[in-house]
């Protein structure tokens, strides 16, 4: 139990952390203490809601619509505004539908709008998964999988997994 540095009689439940050209301070506070000095409401209006992040990537774009018939999404009905407002897209059409408006708002938030990430090696539509049996990868497919997971074992300086990874790439390549 830590006691309140300006009264010395209560326990300590604020806790404030200031760094001031590079030095760090703290310091204790009981609720009273804190009452007093003006510190127990600091953060009665942050409001970390994921609307309101979402809507803080569009800026000031909902006001500039008003005064216009919005367009809605003909699958799910959602207009830009809704979106904005509640921080969800609707649908995956949605994203057809307001494209141009969505695209710099995404790029904002992820750096960039075109998906990077991992894809499967091999990949049979789900009408055909039935019928027919998977295929196996070829040679330069694992080679490449394998070479993938090698730089994300570098980047993740998981060395041992690396040098793991790069003795089965050789022992790939050297197969007949």
């Amino acid at each position: 139990m830590m006691l309140c540095q300006n009264c010395s009689k209560a326990q300590a439940t604020t806790h404030i952390k200031r760094i001031i050209n590079g030095e760090t301070t703290e310091q204790h506070l009981c609720a009273a203490c804190a009452r007093r000095l003006g510190l127990d409401g600091f953060f009665d209006d942050f409001s970390l809601s994921i609307p309101n992040i979402f809507a803080g990537f569009f800026g000031d774009a909902a006001p500039l619509l008003t005064g216009r018939q919005s367009e809605r999404c003909a699958s799910c009905g959602s207009s830009f505004e809704e979106i904005v407002r509640t921080g969800m897209v609707g649908c995956a059409d949605c994203y057809k539908t307001f494209y141009d408006r969505l695209l710099p708002s995404i790029q904002r938030i992820h750096g960039r709008a075109r998906h990077a990430g991992k894809r499967p090696l091999q990949t049979v539509p789900a009408a055909q998964a039935e019928d027919v049996p998977p295929q196996e990868p070829t040679k330069e497919e694992k080679i490449a999988a394998l070479e993938q997971q090698m730089q994300q074992a570098v980047e993740s300086q998981n060395f041992e997994q690396a040098a793991v990874l790069r003795d089965n790439i050789k022992a790939l390549r050297e197969e007949q």
